[in-house]
């Protein structure tokens, strides 16, 4: 049987680790201190002010600004004027670009990391290094040029004019692709049952309108300046992936495409999660676009963001308090959808093996408290 150590040891053994553990504090301090004035200080000032009344002169702490509680969250979640209808449209906006940009950009990242990994494949380092360019490339600039090309005499509208299709204002048309397609089958009128009731202050019809057309432009320009940094990250997860598996599953008689779905997806998932979570958190904060467009929210309002809303009520309009209250309200969503995508991607044997080894333990636990009394 192992001999504890004595009062006097397990002393020195504890002045030690507290010596250690000083020393480390010491080390981490200067990086605390700079995230502590820098970040945690700021997000406790805005804080304060989406609780209070300050106009944004002087100091928030004054003891001019007061105290108003919940007043700017209810401006904008509850109170159905045109701050509410305003976060219901860039909620709405949102919404329809992290539906489509999460999926198609992991989607075109895994796709991408496979074809450049593919060892038959000549100048891999060539398009490893095209695919990634667009996401060191300055998003202002992308933003000018992606306006450029969809622009009445660009080059999208040039090529839609092959087929008759282009038209001097379908870039400023506000209506959402989802009412664009049902007027081809002659649906104009929304049913009444969709236009009685509102959300958010706009009605339920808008609510399913889809994302505009200018809007959709700025979705694929997501997809195209993203995907090539989750490539990065699919390349480096299929690097670790064991030939033997890969062998094992051809002697099997897996074709390709059963190897890719049976054995490299499911191997890829904690990356997988990564992207996603990333993704999601890119999505909700798009603001840099928005802002170099040029005319923020044309056509329309069907390009406006919560972040940008945020900006333009604080900055724009002046009102401080209701621009910090999205911003948190924007905080608590991405949370949230970080946490539902989390557990929706979870592994199950996992948890049902932890689960079995926590139950274990409070048995052995049980077990030997019985033993000791």
């Amino acid at each position: 049987m192992r001999k504890l150590p004595s009062r006097k040891t397990r002393r020195k053994l504890t002045k030690s680790e507290r010596a250690e553990r000083a020393a480390g504090w010491l080390f981490v301090s200067p990086v605390l201190i700079i995230l502590g004035i820098f970040l945690v200080a700021p997000i406790f000032m805005a804080l304060w002010v989406s609780v209070s009344d300050w106009a944004g002169r002087g100091s928030p702490f004054s003891s001019n600004v007061s105290f108003i509680g919940a007043q700017n969250f209810k401006q904008v979640l509850v109170d159905g004027g045109l701050s509410t209808r305003n976060f219901g449209t860039a909620l709405r906006n949102n919404i329809y670009y992290v539906i489509l940009v999460v999926p198609i950009q992991t989607f075109v990242a895994l796709v991408l990391a496979v074809f450049v990994s593919n060892r038959a494949l000549k100048a891999r380092s060539f398009f490893r290094l095209a695919f990634y360019f667009p996401s060191i490339t300055s998003s202002v600039a992308i933003t000018v040029l992606w306006l450029f090309l969809f622009s009445v005499s660009g080059a999208v509208n040039q090529v839609l004019g092959w087929f008759s299709l282009n038209g001097p204002n379908w870039f400023n048309d506000p209506r959402g692709l989802l009412h664009l397609l049902l007027g081809v089958f002659g649906v104009h009128t929304p049913p009444a049952a969709l236009t009685s009731g509102t959300f958010l202050g706009i009605t339920y019809w808008d609510w399913l309108a889809g994302p505009s057309i200018a809007w959709s432009a700025f979705i694929l320009m997501a997809v195209f300046t993203t995907s090539g940094t989750f490539m990065l990250l699919f390349i480096a997860a299929l690097q670790q992936i064991n030939g033997e598996v890969q062998e094992a599953a051809m002697m099997d008689g897996a074709n390709s495409f059963q190897r890719f779905r049976f054995v490299t997806v499911p191997m890829l998932k904690p990356t997988i999660f990564t992207v996603v979570t990333l993704g999601l958190i890119g999505t909700w904060q798009v603001f840099d676009q928005i802002y170099a467009s040029g005319d923020p929210g044309a056509p329309a309002r069907t390009t406006l963001t919560p972040a940008y809303l945020s900006y333009e009520s604080a900055f724009i309009s002046n009102r401080w308090g209701e621009g910090a209250a999205i911003s948190f309200i924007l905080f608590a969503i991405i949370v949230l959808m970080a946490a539902i995508q989390r557990w929706a991607l979870r592994d199950k044997d996992e948890a049902k093996l932890r689960r079995r080894i926590r139950k274990q333990k409070r048995v052995e636990a049980r077990a030997t408290k019985k033993g000791a009394n």
